[in-house]
């Protein structure tokens, strides 16, 4: 994913969370703020709840893989931060694609 399309800044990770609105799933929590951008901005939270550095960067492989196929179809200004959750951890990619696209549907943010 391209630079421009990541949240990187810890302060832009929290103004997301405190103020955007999220949506629960059993794996992974969505939350999304309106940025003013022409391009919405993906990130990707995993603390070390779910588990050792493996595993969470294992975790946040399959969510921006996930992400990639679907970033084009999302609206644009938008803030979307996803948030693991530890069953998340035994997930298959199938499960986590799954639950990736149910929260983009459940916020209305997939525009096909």
């Amino acid at each position: 994913m391209e630079k421009r399309y990541r949240l990187r800044d810890d302060e832009l990770f929290q103004r997301v969370k405190r103020e955007g609105r999220s949506w629960p799933h059993f794996l992974l929590v969505l939350c999304v703020l309106p940025n003013g951008l022409d391009h919405s901005r993906f990130g990707f939270s995993v603390s070390k709840r779910v588990g050792n550095a493996v595993v969470r960067n294992r975790v946040k492989r399959l969510l921006r893989e996930a992400g990639r196929p679907r970033h084009e179809a999302i609206s644009p200004g938008q803030d979307v931060v996803f948030i693991a959750r530890r069953p998340i951890r035994g997930a298959s990619f199938q499960e986590v694609d799954r639950a990736v696209e149910q929260l983009l549907r459940k916020a209305g943010l997939l525009t096909e």
